[in-house]
């Protein structure tokens, strides 16, 4: 008896493991942690149990629409709401939430300052993309911080920095739809044209998507094309070369939900 007991304690032992593992995927709801700064989540994937300084950082910074004090707004779209349909992204998860206004570039920098200490990442990956104002965001960001940022996509958006030159030094994607009425595509046509007439265009590219609305773009958000493409970059190349073989096309938004896993388990939210 004594035997059969032992064989079940193990049994019952190992599979409270497995269920352990299993929900170490996982959102994290981060409020009034940095003083005078954003709240922000981080999504932890079930690979960072094994992979902790290898996994990447994505910091999405979302439109203009989601601005709110309620941190729950910033999953509408985007990455997050992305994971919970099914996209797999292999990387910690971090969206700051903007209470209104334009992003601060400073405040995103505290976000991602503050993760760094309290999640072990590969810091030589960190990426940041987002859409309308976020796009403005994402380039205030990594043109105040390149030396930080080993790639940025931004959508839909433009550039409020006076002085844009760092925006040179690291691979950048800018995207815009031509039939954009929220956001004319002149604000980040603008953007391209400063950078080539100072010759800091090397690590650019960017597409004019004929007759793309503004709201078309977030499906850029859902694609596995979107965050291969951001992995291929790290600030351990000198070179800072940006990835010209990786494409994303107009045609590919009609299937940016098309391989989701579509039996992938929501990840545990722990909202403290």
């Amino acid at each position: 008896m004594g035997t059969i007991r032992r064989i079940l304690f193990t049994v019952l032992l190992c599979l409270a493991a497995a269920e352990g593992f299993a929900q170490y995927d996982y959102l994290h709801a981060n409020r009034k942690v940095i003083p005078g700064g954003y709240d922000f989540w981080v999504y932890t994937p079930e690979d960072y149990f094994y992979t902790q300084e290898q996994t990447p950082c994505i910091i999405f910074l979302h439109g203009a629409s989601l601005c709110s004090s309620n941190l729950n707004r910033s999953r509408r779209y985007g990455p997050l709401d992305a994971i919970v349909r099914g996209r797999q992204i292999p990387a910690l998860v971090v969206v700051p939430q903007n209470p209104g206004g334009a992003w601060n570039p400073k405040k995103v920098n505290d976000v991602l300052e503050w993760t760094k200490e309290h999640y072990k990442m590969d810091s030589t990956r960190v990426y940041v993309i987002g859409m309308s104002l976020g796009g403005y965001g994402t380039m205030d960001f990594a043109g105040t911080y390149p030396e930080k940022v080993a790639a940025a996509m931004a959508l839909c958006g433009g550039c409020s920095l006076k002085d844009q030159t760092g925006l040179g030094q690291l691979p950048l994607w800018i995207i815009h739809g031509t039939a954009d009425r929220a956001v004319s595509v002149r604000q980040s046509q603008t953007v391209v044209e400063g950078l080539k007439v100072k010759g800091l265009d090397t690590r650019l590219r960017y597409d004019w998507w004929k007759g793309a609305s503004h709201g078309a773009l977030a499906r850029v958000l859902y694609m596995t094309k979107t965050y291969e493409w951001l992995f291929s970059h790290s600030t351990r190349d000198p070179e800072r070369n940006v990835n010209t073989v990786i494409d994303i096309q107009q045609g590919d938004l009609k299937n940016a939900y098309g391989d989701m896993i579509r039996d992938y388990a929501d990840p545990e939210v722990i909202d403290d």
